[in-house]
C-alpha cells in the first residue's frame, strides 16, 4: 500500500515545479514593467506619479475580476481556466510594447489585470485539491518561490534586454514586453495537456494513490461551506487587510526596486544583477521559514515576526547611507516580505471548504491585491514630492506593521469553525 508520504511526495514533484513555471511567467509578466520603467518612461513621457498609477492600476482590473474568475475555476476546472487565463494575460503583456503615452500604458495595465485575476487564488484552491493542512506551509512556499526566482532570472534576464534598443527599430523596453510576454501563451497550451484538474484526472495515480489523496484530504477538511459563508465571515475581510498590507510592501518594492538601484549610478545591466540579489535570499528564507511553519504546527507568530523583519528592513533602507548598507536593508525587507507571504496563505487555507474556499481565497487576495495599486502610486508620489525613496519605504513599513498587530490580534478566532451554519460534509475533490 502507499503511504501518505509517498504520494504526497509524488504529487508535489509532479505538479509544483510545473506550477512554479507558470506563476514565474505570470509574476515577470506583471513586474517586467519596473526594468522597462528605466527607458519607457522617458519614451512615453510618464512622470514617476504617473508610472506609479499606471504599473498600479494593474491591480484594480485584477481587484474587479477575482471573485468571478475563482468562481469560474472552482466550476470548469483548473485545466481549461488557466489556459484561458495564461493565453490572454500573455497577449496583453506583448501589447505592453506598443502603449505611447499615459493613457494607453494605464489601459494596457488595467486590461492586465483582468485577464490575469484568478490565477493566484485559482492556484492556492488548487492546492487545497492535493495537500493537507499539516504540510500546506512547506509546499505552498514550493509555489511561492516562483516570486523570487522570476526575479532572480527576470532581473538580469530584464536588464540584458533593455540593451537591445534599436534593433528592428523597437526600444529595448519594446523587446522586453515582448519577449517576456509570448512565454506565457505558449505554456497556456501546454497547461491543457498536462495539469489535471484534481486527483480523480491524474492518469499517472493509481487508483489506491487516489483514494489515499481524496480519503486524506476528507478528514482533514474544513467545514463546506458556500460563497455567503465566505463573505460573511468577518475573519475574512480582517485577513484581507492583513494581505493589504503585504501586498503593499510586495509591489512597493519590487515596481520600484530598479529604479531605486539604478538612481545609485549602477547600468541597466548591472541593475538587473544587483536586483536579482534580494530576491535570492528571500527564495532560501522563505523555504525556511515554511519548513520551520511545518514542523512546529504555528502560522501566526511566522507571519508575524516575518513582516516585523520586512518593515524593519524597509525603515533601515531609508534611513541608511551607502549603496552597500541599503542594498542589504533592502535585502532584509524581501526576505521577511515573501516569508510573511508564505505562511500568511495558510491562514485562510486552514478554515475554509468548499464553495467557501474558492470565493474567500479570491476575497482575501482581491481586496489586499489592492495594495498593488497602493503601493507603487505611493512610492511615486512620495518620490515626486519629496525627492526621494525614504518617505515611500517607510509607509511600505507601516503597512507591514499594520500586518503583524492584525494577524496577532485574531489569532485566537483563526481556530473557530467557518460558520454556525457551515456543515461539515466530505471534501469532493475534483
Amino acid at each position: 500500500m502507499p503511504t501518505d508520504e509517498s504520494v504526497f511526495s509524488k504529487a508535489a514533484w509532479r505538479l509544483i515545479p510545473f506550477l512554479q513555471v507558470l506563476y514565474v511567467t505570470n509574476f515577470l509578466d506583471r513586474v517586467n514593467v519596473g526594468f522597462a520603467a528605466l527607458s519607457m518612461n522617458r519614451d512615453i513621457g510618464l512622470s514617476p506619479e504617473i508610472y506609479g498609477f499606471g504599473a498600479g492600476i494593474f491591480f484594480i482590473g485584477y481587484f474587479l475580476c477575482e471573485v468571478p474568475s475563482n468562481l469560474i475555476f472552482a466550476r470548469v476546472g483548473a485545466r481549461v481556466w488557466v489556459f484561458r487565463i495564461m493565453v490572454s494575460w500573455g497577449i496583453v503583456s506583448a501589447a505592453m510594447a506598443f502603449a505611447r503615452g499615459p493613457v494607453s500604458f494605464a489601459v494596457l495595465r488595467f486590461l492586465l489585470g483582468v485577464c490575469e485575476a484568478g490565477f493566484f487564488p485559482g492556484v492556492m484552491l488548487y492546492l487545497t485539491y492535493w495537500f493537507p493542512q499539516s504540510s500546506r506551509a512547506r509546499f505552498n512556499a514550493m509555489f511561492l518561490a516562483a516570486i523570487p526566482v522570476s526575479s532572480v532570472i527576470g532581473s538580469p534576464v530584464s536588464g540584458a534586454i533593455l540593451s537591445m534598443n534599436g534593433i528592428a527599430g523597437l526600444h529595448g523596453w519594446q523587446w522586453l514586453f515582448l519577449i517576456e510576454g509570448l512565454p506565457s501563451c505558449v505554456m497556456g497550451f501546454v497547461v491543457l495537456g498536462f495539469l489535471p484538474d484534481g486527483p480523480r484526472q491524474a492518469t499517472w495515480l493509481t487508483p489506491e494513490e487516489k483514494e489515499l489523496v481524496i480519503g486524506t484530504l476528507a478528514r482533514d477538511a474544513p467545514p463546506q461551506g458556500n460563497v455567503w459563508h465566505a463573505l460573511g465571515d468577518p475573519r475574512l475581510w480582517l485577513l484581507a487587510l492583513g494581505d493589504f498590507g503585504i501586498v503593499l510592501g510586495t509591489y512597493g518594492l519590487v515596481l520600484w526596486l530598479p529604479q531605486i538601484v539604478s538612481g545609485m549610478g549602477y547600468s541597466n545591466v548591472t541593475t538587473g544583477f544587483i536586483v536579482a540579489v534580494p530576491y535570492a535570499a528571500a527564495l532560501v528564507a522563505m523555504l525556511a521559514v515554511a519548513r520551520s511553519s511545518d514542523a512546529r504546527s504555528e502560522r501566526v507568530w511566522h507571519t508575524v515576526l516575518a513582516a516585523l523583519a520586512a518593515a524593519a528592513g524597509l525603515i533601515a533602507a531609508a534611513v541608511l547611507h551607502g549603496d552597500v548598507a541599503r542594498i542589504l536593508a533592502l535585502t532584509v525587507a524581501a526576505m521577511g516580505i515573501y516569508s510573511a507571504l508564505t505562511t500568511f496563505w495558510t491562514l485562510p487555507q486552514s478554515f475554509l471548504g468548499g464553495t467557501a474556499a474558492a470565493a474567500g481565497i479570491a476575497l482575501v487576495n482581491s481586496i489586499g491585491n489592492l495594495g498593488g495599486f497602493a503601493g507603487p502610486y505611493l512610492m511615486g508620489w512620495l518620490k515626486q514630492t519629496s525627492g526621494g525613496y525614504g518617505l515611500g519605504l517607510a509607509t511600505l513599513a507601516a503597512g507591514l506593521t499594520g500586518t503583524a498587530v492584525l494577524v496577532l490580534s485574531m489569532s485566537r478566532a483563526l481556530t473557530a469553525p467557518l460558520a454556525a451554519d457551515a456543515k461539515p460534509e466530505l471534501l469532493e475533490t475534483p
